[in-house]
């Protein structure tokens, strides 16, 4: 990538990423050549690079082979000290039977040399993957210039409505004073200026006092008047409390799922923050030791059941996250979900 000129990062990579529907062959080159631009734009050294551009090909170009309805998501992801490219594949079918035996190089479902799993893995800085058959794969790779990070906490995704570019669904994850804090937020309607609105309501949320749910949503309240307005939901997870506190307005759905099944919802006050709020109310919810939080707008359905997904509150919150948005989500509005787990 040295001693060229960079290509215009598309719109959107270095916040949100950009989606990718996966069919052809040629759409694995432009996910490749997406994710090289990206690791040039954050100056990643070259051999990351080419590291990543190996990850991103074997990924997509598996979606093209074996997978039905594949996408992928190219995306920046940060810490304090670094920033890394993740990509996240999502498929529909067929899924693995034996995972660990599809791992290993020469192993393939549909008669191919199956070696690009296993090209993925060494690459990769971090992975994750779920596979469930007749339900599909999610694969999460990350590549990072250095030591890749601790697994993060919480972490989420977002699609826009069919049609559009631009998703009016948004998330957030901080840390502040010891508290541990989600957003999801939904500004109203669809396209550029939904999306203008939640992402206000992202950046009042970075910048709003350590305080309690109930006062940080007051306060996103008064921030974000000046857009068309959002629902908006905070949870704050306290392990050692064993509890978590939410507050709401409007329809987001947030849902406390528990190691021994239970599952428990979590009550949003009616309104629309930044210009209808009739009241603010913080509510108090168990959170045991491996329990499960998951946030989302109302682009996503409740009717998904963990029960029937062996395992998969136990992987890591980006394939989660994936996974309840393939399957719960729908293409008639914007979708976005938050998954969070403390050990």
């Amino acid at each position: 990538m040295s001693g060229g000129t960079v290509a215009v990062v598309p719109e959107g990579l270095l916040d949100e990423g950009v989606w990718f529907r996966v069919e052809a062959a040629g759409t694995a080159s432009a996910v490749r050549r997406a994710a090289e631009r990206l690791a040039a734009e954050l100056a990643m050294p070259e051999r990351r690079v080419a590291d990543l551009s190996i990850v991103a090909a074997e990924a997509a170009g598996n979606l093209v082979k074996h997978a039905e309805q594949g996408t992928i998501l190219v995306r920046p992801v940060r810490t304090a000290d670094q920033a890394g490219v993740e990509i996240i594949a999502i498929d529909s079918g067929p899924g693995m039977a034996d995972v660990q035996y599809s791992m290993g190089d020469g192993n393939s479902t549909s008669g191919t040399l199956g070696i690009g799993l296993g090209a993925i893995l060494r690459q990769a800085s971090r992975w994750d993957l779920y596979s469930l058959p007749g339900k599909g794969t999610v694969l999460a790779m990350q590549v990072w210039p250095d030591e890749a990070p601790e697994q993060p906490w919480a972490a989420g995704l977002t699609r826009p409505i069919t049609g559009e570019t631009v998703s009016g669904d948004a998330y957030a994850i901080r840390e502040v004073d010891g508290r541990r804090q989600l957003l999801v937020a939904d500004g109203l309607g669809h396209g550029g200026l939904a999306a203008a609105a939640s992402n206000e309501a992202v950046r009042a949320f970075r910048k709003a006092p350590a305080a309690s749910p109930a006062a940080v949503v007051e306060s996103l309240h008064r921030t974000i008047n000046h857009t068309r307005g959002a629902a908006v939901a905070v949870a704050e997870l306290d392990p050692a409390g064993g509890r978590v506190l939410y507050a709401g307005l409007g329809n987001i759905a947030g849902t406390v799922f528990g190691p021994d099944g239970t599952r428990r919802g979590m009550i949003s006050m009616p309104g629309i923050a930044g210009h209808q709020r009739r009241q603010v109310r913080e509510y108090e919810y168990p959170l045991a030791a491996g329990a499960v939080v998951i946030m989302h707008s109302d682009g996503v359905v409740d009717r998904w059941n963990p029960a029937e997904y062996p395992g998969l509150l136990t992987r890591s919150p980006e394939i989660i996250a994936a996974t309840v948005l393939r399957d719960a989500g729908t293409r008639r509005d914007d979708a976005g979900v938050l998954a969070a787990r403390l050990p």
